[in-house]
């Protein structure tokens, strides 16, 4: 028979597994259960006073019934009110997100628009309607005029140029 080494260091045999002389087999001793079931359950007594106060709690009077029916209506209006504005959000949204949709669409068809009249424009052709039917010519030496502008796209002449 071989031995284990128990947790106090000394050696004990296998045979004895380390029951406690208590507890011996496997079942556990049956108590006198039909007693405990058949003697009456003893209330605990309460004072006049606590039973005062809990019959005291347990009363609703007409005021705190109707303050407890306008909190409720309360606490339900603003809760209407809330999801009212949270659906108006979301459809504003929507709507929103819609129009930006929109603007997209405008912005793609008047790129197009304006990509497909810029490589239509043939600059030589202007330059022969320009000279050969509208007798226009290029400036020579002398007629340009150089203005200094101030930060506008144009300049508007408001006297007439010395020669």
């Amino acid at each position: 028979m071989g031995y284990r080494s128990t947790t106090n260091g000394t050696k004990a045999s296998r045979g004895n597994r380390g029951y406690s002389s208590f507890t011996e087999g496997n079942t556990v001793r049956k108590l006198n259960v039909v007693k405990e079931l058949q003697r009456p359950i003893e209330v605990p007594k309460i004072s006049h006073n606590t039973q005062k106060n809990r019959d005291k709690a347990l009363y609703m009077n007409l005021g705190y019934v109707l303050f407890l029916v306008a909190a409720l209506v309360g606490a339900a209006m603003i809760l209407i009110n809330y999801i009212k504005i949270q659906s108006e959000l979301t459809l504003t949204v929507k709507n929103i997100a819609n129009l930006e949709s929109q603007l997209n669409d405008l912005r793609l068809s008047n790129d197009e628009d304006y990509s497909r009249a810029a490589s239509s424009v043939d600059l030589e052709e202007i330059r022969r309607v320009a000279i050969g039917e509208l007798g226009m010519r290029y400036a020579k030496e002398g007629q340009i005029i150089n203005v200094q502008g101030e930060g506008s796209d144009y300049v508007r002449q408001l006297a007439d140029f010395e020669e």
